[in-house]
């Protein structure tokens, strides 16, 4: 009886230290913060990190590589950084982006910068993704951008050298799907926050505005000059964008009906997002179809360039007129005070410049 009692609890003991054993072989990815710069502390909740995508310096440095890798296109031509440039502010200079097949898309490309902050989430010009992971699920399958297909991906990423390591111990997973690539792809541009513009310098102290920047801030916050910081926030707002989705007079009669495209109403038809007025000096063309140069152009259309149509957002005020009918004195300093706005840090960044992963 003793025997029986002795052997089932060394039974019981193997079986315990063998758990043990398996438990200390799985990797543990190490946690990694969102570097917040001190205004976001101080204006702005916290960023937004789902609870089933927690941000890992695994999962980052993953998401790296394959934001630079151009396996991830269907002829290995064209990465995520093709239409999202470092140098251009992780825009693309082109009005439209060009896909594999030499297709050009339909809208310009949207800045990667704070989505971090996006506490509404639906992502895109239209609004179309939920989350920043659904995000990056249609420019990997469209057929007018990579072309590509999950199925691909994964058949690439078994037969490289060092993503199946990688994967493991980013997401505790020897079978890769979709969800860990894009999940891997959502972290690192997480990590793409730009908070050290010579104007957040300026409310920090550590900088002093031009008379031309000052006087452009105050046409911007003056109801009866530019009134812009309804749609594109005030220096309370670090965003500097309501990320809500807005008729700006564009257009008569819309080819894109963005925002109403996706949902169906035809309320919405001509609304697209507020992009971040941040990192401007990098960023052109401007506006969803990137039908505008230089930001004078820009300046020009809310002063003079204004057009009706019936879901024209009504903070469009001075549509009746053609705009808010700036002088040339109010428009140059306008451009010189969102040119302020730019944060070349962001764009040398090395945490998100292409790095020689294997």
């Amino acid at each position: 009886m003793n025997k029986i009692i002795l052997t089932s609890l060394i039974l019981l003991l193997l079986a315990s230290c063998g758990k043990d054993n398996d438990d200390a072989l799985g990797y543990i990815p190490t946690p990694a913060e969102i570097a917040t710069p001190l205004l976001f502390q101080q204006l702005i909740p916290e960023a937004v990190i789902p609870e089933d995508n927690p941000q890992t310096e695994e999962g980052i440095a993953l998401g790296k590589r394959l934001f630079y890798d151009k396996r991830l296109s269907l002829d290995n031509s064209i990465s995520c950084a093709s239409c999202h440039r470092p140098q251009e502010g992780f825009s693309d200079s082109r009005t439209v982006s060009i896909g594999v097949d030499g297709a050009p898309g339909t809208r310009n490309s949207m800045p990667l910068v704070n989505l971090a902050f996006n506490y509404f989430g639906n992502f895109n010009w239209d609004g179309s993704a939920a989350t920043l992971e659904e995000q990056h699920e249609t420019p990997i399958t469209s057929p007018i951008e990579m072309h590509s297909t999950f199925a691909d991906i994964t058949a690439m990423v078994e037969a490289d050298a060092n993503y199946p390591l990688q994967f493991e111990q980013a997401f505790n997973v020897t079978n890769v799907t979709k969800t860990e690539v894009t999940k891997a792809l959502a972290q690192f541009v997480r990590t793409m926050v730009s908070g050290d513009s010579k104007f957040d310098r300026h409310l920090l102290g550590e900088a002093t505005l031009t008379p031309q920047e000052q006087n452009g801030l105050d046409v911007f916050l003056d109801e009866t000059r530019g009134d812009c910081f309804h749609c594109h926030g005030s220096p309370t707002n670090p965003l500097w964008t309501d990320n809500i989705f807005h008729n700006n007079g564009l257009d008569t009669t819309f080819d894109d009906r963005g925002r109403g495209d996706f949902t169906g109403d035809p309320n919405q038809f001509g609304q697209f997002k507020s992009p971040s007025l941040r990192n401007l000096a990098y960023t052109a063309p401007y506006m969803h179809d990137g039908r505008f140069a230089t930001l004078e152009e820009v300046v020009n259309h809310y002063s003079e360039g204004l057009v009706y149509s019936d879901t024209i957002d009504p903070l469009m005020k001075a549509v009746d007129v053609g705009g808010v009918a700036l002088s040339e004195t109010d428009k140059a300093d306008l451009v010189a005070f969102l040119l302020s706005l730019s944060d070349p840090s962001f764009i040398n960044n090395p945490a998100f410049l292409p790095s020689n992963n294997p």
